[in-house]
């Protein structure tokens, strides 16, 4: 599954959150390092929900970009 994730710069580092995933987020001081930890977070999120039996969302949120 691909689930879309927010990225955000914050005046000291990055944060990251998925959508479809209340509850996960991730820091780190670069981009490369937060999306490094998403990824992880996302894998520890999803492994506690298959522990606790609750059912795992299917993605449905979705980015665009949009110039103006």
């Amino acid at each position: 599954m691909k689930y879309a994730v927010v990225i955000e710069k914050t005046p000291q580092s990055y944060s990251a959150y998925v959508p479809d995933l209340p509850g996960c987020v991730a820091t780190g001081e670069t981009q490369e390092e937060v999306t490094q930890n998403i990824h992880e977070a996302i894998a520890f999120h999803l492994e506690g929900m298959r522990e606790d039996d609750i059912p795992i969302p299917e993605p449905q949120a979705s980015t665009v970009s949009i110039e103006v």
